[in-house]
């Protein structure tokens, strides 16, 4: 760990030294590959030039020696002129001529000829070919090029003493029938030294080029970044969040930035909002049982004489029994407002559990008709006590506001569980079809606490539905309420999700139950 403490620790931490740290490595892989492209260039270019000086002099020395004029040892190129029957070199020079004259030629004799022929590999009227120059003991190191014991491209040509003349072959000291052949050595050193001078430019060069690379890179990245330690500076001092940072004017990454940092905070605004709402509404909503329960029972402790005791335990057990809902209805959004999913999910047959719920539903105290229809099966996954609770808040809006009938429907469509529970009641205006959803909202101000509810059964209905990966919507209804419940339906045994389920007979299977009660809840 301390290791990779230290290492991290010899990295650089600023985006400007990385950025320009990156873009020196980047220009210096580019750099390397153009160097080494120029350098071979260079060099491949050095030595075709070489080669056409050598093949030039080669031609002058052929020139001279068909003329019969012995070549001058002083010449820039290396070169050596033998012949055939004679020892020693008809002529040498420019580093050839190192070698000691009485010791022999240094290069090979052609072959003796009896006609003007060329050689067959000649190319433009020579050859060439790699060949070693023996290291002999002969040979002054101090004079000319460093040619001993080394491998040369060799460029030569013959010539037929026959062509000549016997003047000029006397005069170039061979035979009338001899075969002279002259050599031109191409020597390498001035390309190797262009080559060498051009890398050490490019060093120098790119070294600069990098320094300048990478600063322009700080520069230009520091210049960028300075929005954004304008938006950080600006962020860190916000302390409410309705607070904004102020959009650059140019359409950029940072204009992108700042308004999502904008749009992250408004969020924050709204949920801050939305929590202290949520708090302010739940302790008013506590305060009004409390309130209740404390001043009956003051009351009755002020007057014992005069209290009617059985009255005065049945207010406090109802209001009890209000502060108890109210508490698991806000503990159960609790658990739901942390997104957990659901526990050890369950199919459940949403056709069977609405009719059971229907059968079971404690209706208001007024006639009331609670019919249940469905057409089979309609099984979904997840926990059934949540499912119910579901379901159950849906009944008990629906009987809240109902005149004189309640309609449940479940069906399968499209692979989903559909659930509908629509009334007769005086229903909801169009503008408030999403706020009826949200919590602590009543729509009927006037209705009493015990009737009207506490406003969280659909917030708690609406997200037991997403928790689940379904939607609760309020569908259009031109009387009464409708609310329109789909789930996903759970796949069937051959891993299909489950279809409508055809009755026996051929007919479709309707499962009713009719409810007409007249209770007290």
């Amino acid at each position: 760990m301390n290791a990779n403490r230290e290492r991290r620790r010899r990295r650089p931490r600023s985006v400007r030294a990385r950025a320009a740290l990156a873009a020196a490595l980047t220009a210096a892989l580019v750099l390397t590959g153009i160097g080494w492209w120029v350098h071979q260039e260079v060099r491949r270019q050095s030595l075709s030039a070489a080669h056409e000086q050598a093949r030039d002099d080669l031609f002058a020395l052929v020139d001279q020696l068909e003329k019969g004029h012995v070549p001058s040892p002083r010449r820039a190129v290396p070169y050596e002129v033998v012949a055939t029957g004679r020892r020693t070199a008809v002529a040498a020079g420019g580093g050839m001529d190192a070698f000691d004259p009485s010791a022999g030629h240094v290069l090979p004799a052609p072959p003796a000829r009896t006609a003007p022929i060329r050689d067959a590999g000649a190319v433009w009227g020579y050859a060439y070919r790699p060949m070693r120059i023996p290291d002999r003991s002969d040979h002054d190191v101090g004079s000319g090029h460093d040619l001993a014991g080394r491998s040369h491209t060799i460029l030569y040509d013959d010539i037929w003493a026959g062509q000549l003349s016997r003047a000029q072959a006397a005069a170039l000291g061979v035979r009338p029938d001899a075969t002279l052949r002259a050599y031109v050595v191409l020597v390498p050193d001035t390309a190797e030294e262009i080559a060498a001078a051009v890398d050490d430019l490019l060093l120098r060069a790119g070294l600069v080029g990098l320094v300048l690379i990478g600063a322009v890179a700080y520069v230009t990245v520091r210049v960028a970044l300075r929005p954004v330690e304008a938006v950080r500076r600006l962020t860190a001092s916000i302390t409410d969040p309705g607070e904004r940072v102020t959009v650059p004017a140019t359409a950029h990454e940072i204009t992108a930035l700042a308004t999502t940092i904008n749009t992250t905070l408004q969020r924050l605004d709204h949920a801050a909002a939305r929590q202290r709402r949520f708090v302010a509404d739940a302790a008013h909503e506590l305060r009004s049982p409390l309130t209740t329960l404390l001043t009956s029972l003051e009351v009755a402790l002020a007057y014992p004489d005069r209290t009617d005791w059985p009255a005065t335990a049945t207010t406090a057990a109802r209001q009890t029994r209000r502060l108890q809902a109210l508490a698991e209805d806000l503990l159960l959004l609790a658990r739901l407002d942390t997104r957990a999913p659901t526990a050890d999910p369950e199919t459940v047959d949403l056709s069977a559990l609405a009719s059971q719920l229907a059968d079971q539903h404690p209706l208001a105290a007024r006639k009331v008709e609670l019919t249940c229809d469905s057409t089979g099966p309609v099984p979904v996954r997840g926990n059934p006590d949540e499912l119910e609770r579901l379901l159950r808040n849906l009944l008990d809006n629906a009987a809240r506001h109902a005149a004189h009938r309640i309609q449940v429907t479940v069906r399968s469509e499209d692979g989903q569980g559909v659930v509908i529970v629509a009334d007769d009641g005086p229903g909801v205006p169009a503008e408030d079809a999403e706020r009826i959803f949200e919590r602590f909202v009543r729509l009927d101000d006037a209705r009493s606490r015990d009737q009207g509810g506490t406003g969280l059964g659909l917030a708690i209905a609406r997200d037991l539905a997403q928790r689940h990966g379904g939607v609760l919507t309020l569908a259009p209804r031109t009387l009464g309420a409708c609310f329109e419940l789909r789930l996903p339906q759970a796949p069937d045994q051959d891993g299909v999700p489950g279809r409508d389920h055809p009755a026996s007979g051929g007919g479709a299977v309707d499962a009713r139950t009719t409810s007409s009660v007249a209770s007290s809840m």
